[in-house]
């Protein structure tokens, strides 16, 4: 909103008349002057009263035409409102315009910022038919004015900027007629073509912030998971990124791309799922605005100046202050730039330009320059506030800037690339903010009328919709070409650079603290590179790991953001999400825990079965498994094994083992890569060696052979009781009466019977009755039960389905 005026510098006739009156009656009457008290008049040293001239804002929320010519009808559009603790009565807005233009930009920037109102320095009123009549404005009151005139009216000089206010003047309170407000604003006034225009380079980022997340779903188009769905509203209509492309479209600008952006965009074509803060899944539903978005853009650029910045936007100063502390993280940068140029050959059938570098609003020092010369770049986006030079010309030099070992720098124009920062939401704001914006670049042309310049703008990285909308609007100004041209940034590092410009790029401390405070800690860095190491650690033993590779490596470079600044809660949460996910796949592949840790081997060779389970959904190869013994002159575990799994499988594999001495021994378990890299963590048992003795053999055998002893004479009994039976057959022909009996009538015992027939009621079950077998040797306590599956010794098992963890079978022991 306007400042109201706060002094005056002359008063109106009236005014004046009512002074030499009151002044002509106290030179009359000086008994008088001690009885009455007159009211200071203006400019006589008296202060503005409080209803006075701080009371009422102005605004100016629409100028057109932006740069008018000779025969143009200049529209003025706006609003007042009173403030003040009284009524303003006979209220009227007019124009007031600079008697002579402006002479530096330096002169721009003060009336900018210039409070108060002064007739010296707000030039001339204009003629009073152009002035809008508001009547009585109440306290608290707005009123909406539109102000129109010829701009040949303006009565305006030779070419220049020239100082264009809006007051309006009124009474309050009973003050007399004076400015109570007054809006200031700038019209580039140009009637005819310059002799040499200004070349100006405009870029236009399309840079967003992080948003597809590492995890993706497991199917095999892998569907993404996106942090958010804020991108969805970007791309919809009205959204900031709709309206970049939009404006875009139809101005000279180089188009500004991360290639981050464009991967995500492409995604979200497609089937994709959202996750919430909660840890819950929701399905995607941007598919028709991301399509149309992405048809849009490959139409606005096309044949049109195409750079893509590393993929993700990686903080070049961040890296540069930070990152060189934690080795491996300047390598990302490389990484960044070559998968920015593939992105960009995949998206827009062409290569773009990935030699450029933009650091955070061009804010440069020795260490970033060495950082982003060694990722390839060769021209560096700075920004003209952070080279130093030491005989300075007073007007403004070309962008182009030799800065040594053959890098070249684009000193952005200071005032232009920050003209549109601030809140553009608001009409007043973006018209002052064009206006300003115009006056610059017509300024700069003034400034050496005779000298061709090329100029570049660099602006903020993400501009608001608000925002674009107004550096559209200054550039559509400039599109009559009266003392502008558009220029491509490759033209204008070809420019030839003024020998005068400053080219010193300041040293280390000489960084900005404000931006230094909002860098990526060194923390970011090592987190980063903790990621990347167990990333290689995974992937290697993986089937597929490319399906891997991709999500984990784009979220790694997303994790350098320079969107983060400024954002650290969120830039760590995001960073441990990867992380956490990361190991979490890393576990699903692991060694078996056995129910019991006490194993025992009975005699001198055996086998030790280890499972090892694959819950991912792809195979793992190259894997190793290897068992390492406490007490190798006690237990040899065998040589290590090559282990092979497919998806969602386990498989058992057997050592050969060989124990040289009784005791008990501690045996790990632990996977290797095929680098020789620890996986996973390691599984440790126990091992209990005992040796079978002479004696235990002795007792065994001897037992065996009263089985065999046993076995023989029932046989033989069994044979000779057939042949009594045939016999007894025989002799029944030749007697009916065939038994014997005793005296008693009972039938006569068979002798040889009741001696051998083991079925006798005495006998049966007792000396006769073969010896038991020895029982075999009592387990020790704590061992387990025999192998885990069949096989010969040394040999892998068949893999089995998926597992559900758990353990082995209590009582497995050790084959033999």
């Amino acid at each position: 909103m306007a400042e109201v005026a706060a002094s005056q510098g002359t008063t109106t006739g009236p005014a004046r008349r009512w002074w030499r009156r009151a002044a002509a009656a106290l030179a009359g009457a000086p008994l008088l002057a001690g009885l009455v008290q007159l009211p200071a008049a203006p400019g006589a040293g008296a202060a503005p009263s409080a209803t006075g001239s701080r009371t009422v804002d102005v605004s100016i929320n629409s100028l057109t035409p932006e740069v008018p010519a000779e025969d143009d009808t200049i529209t003025v559009t706006g609003r007042v409102s009173n403030n003040g603790r009284s009524a303003v009565s006979d209220a009227r807005v007019g124009l007031r315009v600079g008697r002579t233009p402006l002479s530096s930009r330096g002169a721009i920037g003060i009336v900018a910022k210039r409070k108060g109102f002064s007739a010296a320095e707000d030039g001339r009123a204009v003629d009073a038919e152009h002035t809008v009549k508001l009547g009585t404005l109440p306290t608290g009151a707005s009123r909406e004015f539109r102000l129109t005139l010829p701009a040949d009216e303006l009565a305006l000089g030779e070419a220049g900027v020239y100082q264009l206010g809006v007051a309006l003047n009124g009474r309050s309170a009973g003050q007399y007629d004076q400015v109570l407000g007054i809006e200031r604003t700038f019209l580039p006034w140009q009637p005819e073509e310059a002799r040499k225009p200004t070349k100006i380079g405009y870029l236009w980022p399309l840079v967003s912030t992080p948003h597809l997340t590492a995890r993706t779903g497991s199917d095999q188009q892998q569907t993404p998971q996106f942090r958010d769905d804020s991108l969805a509203a970007e791309l919809a209509p009205g959204g900031r990124l709709q309206q970049l492309v939009s404006l875009g479209k139809d101005l000279p600008v180089t188009w500004v791309v991360d290639p981050d952006l464009l991967v995500s965009v492409e995604m979200m074509t497609k089937e994709y799922e959202i996750r919430e803060p909660d840890g819950s899944v929701t399905k995607g539903e941007g598919q028709a605005v991301a399509r149309q978005w992405m048809s849009d853009l490959l139409a606005a650029v096309e044949g049109r100046e195409l750079i893509t910045l590393p993929f993700a936007d990686p903080d070049l100063a961040s890296l540069a202050h930070r990152g060189t502390k934690v080795s491996g993280s300047i390598s990302h940068l490389k990484t960044a730039t070559d998968l920015a140029v593939k992105t960009g050959e995949t998206i827009f059938g062409r290569k773009p330009s990935a030699d450029f570098a933009w650091p955070v609003n061009g804010a440069v020092d020795t260490s970033v320059i060495d950082v982003a010369t060694s990722a390839g770049a060769r021209t560096i986006i700075a920004r003209g506030d952070s080279l130093r030079g030491a005989d300075e010309p007073s007007y403004t030099t070309s962008a182009v800037r030799p800065i040594g070992g053959g890098t070249t720098a684009l000193a952005a124009d200071t005032r232009l690339s920050t003209a549109f920062r601030g809140d553009m939401t608001r009409a007043e704001e973006s018209t002052l903010a064009v206006q300003e914006f115009l006056a610059h670049t017509l300024m700069v042309n003034r400034e050496a009328p005779g000298t061709e310049r090329s100029i570049v703008v660099a602006p903020q990285r993400m501009p608001t919709a608000h925002q674009a909308r107004a550096m559209a609007e200054a550039l559509e100004g400039l599109q009559d070409g009266r003392w502008a041209r558009p220029q491509e940034l490759r033209d204008a590092v070809e420019e030839k650079p003024d020998p005068r410009a400053a080219t010193e790029v300041p040293g280390v401390r000489a960084y900005p603290e404000a931006l230094r405070k909002r860098e990526l800690p060194t923390q970011a860095f090592e987190d980063i590179q903790r990621t990347q190491n167990a990333l290689n650690g995974f992937t290697v033993i993986l089937s597929e790991p490319e399906r891997v590779i991709t999500p984990f490596g784009n979220a790694i470079l997303r994790e350098m953001s320079t969107a983060w600044r400024g954002e650290p809660r969120a830039a760590e949460a995001y960073r441990e999400a990867a992380e956490d996910y990361l190991a979490g796949l890393t576990r699903e592949v692991k060694l078996i825990e056995k129910a019991q840790k006490k194993l025992t081997l009975s005699g001198r060779s055996g086998t030790i079965p280890v499972t090892v389970q694959n819950n991912l959904l792809q195979g793992v190869e190259d894997l190793k498994l290897v068992l390492r013994s406490s007490s190798p002159h006690r237990l040899d575990p065998g040589e290590p094994q090559m282990v092979e799994i497919g998806s969602g499988h386990s498989q058992t594999v057997k050592f050969d083992t060989t124990a040289n001495a009784n005791g008990l021994v501690w045996v790990e378990a632990q996977l290797y890569t095929e680098d020789g890299r620890p996986y996973g963590a390691p599984m440790s048992f126990k091992v209990n060696v005992t040796e079978i003795t002479s004696t235990v053999m002795l007792v065994i055998a001897g037992g065996m052979l009263l089985l065999v002893l046993a076995g023989i004479r029932m046989y033989t009994q069994r044979k000779r009781a057939a042949a009594r039976e045939a016999d007894s057959h025989a002799g029944g022909a030749d007697d009916a009466d065939g038994a014997e009996s005793t005296e008693d009538g009972n039938p006569a015992e068979d002798p040889e019977k009741s001696q051998d027939d083991p079925a006798g009621p005495e006998l049966a079950g007792r000396d006769t009755a073969p010896s038991a077998a020895p029982e075999p040797p009592v387990p020790a306590e704590g061992e387990t039960a025999g192998a885990e599956g069949p096989g010969m010794p040394g040999a892998e098992s068949p893999q089995t389905g998926p597992e559900k963890n758990e353990a082995p079978d209590p009582g497995e022991r050790v084959e033999r």
